[in-house]
């Protein structure tokens, strides 16, 4: 029985390839863009940025401050009922990405 082809995602050097022959530039110059696009990116998720970046049509990147959890003592776990000590934790940033209606509208086609 033979195997049928998994699809892959594409990887960098594709997707360079593929850019470069859909706008007629050259791959260094597709990747140039693409790294002044991450550049745009982190500096707008920086600690003297906006903490937002959209990309329009296609995604929303956010940064959350998740604040500091304190230790608990004799929580009990769900399944068992049984006690437990869970340790604090510091607070810290997560980055939140989410797909616009554009975006989503694609994968349904």
């Amino acid at each position: 029985m033979a195997k049928a082809a998994t699809k892959k995602a594409p990887t960098k050097t594709e997707i360079l390839q593929n850019i470069a022959s859909a706008t007629d530039l050259t791959k260094k110059q597709v990747a140039a863009v693409l790294d002044a696009l991450t550049e745009e990116i982190r500096k707008s998720l920086s600690s003297r940025g906006a903490g937002v970046f959209t990309l329009p049509g296609l995604v929303k990147v956010e940064k959350k401050k998740v604040p500091a959890r304190p230790a608990q003592k004799g929580v009990k776990k769900p399944v068992t009922g049984e006690l437990q000590d869970r340790p604090a934790k510091p607070a810290y940033n997560k980055v939140k990405v989410r797909a616009l209606r554009s975006l989503k509208d694609f994968a349904t086609k």
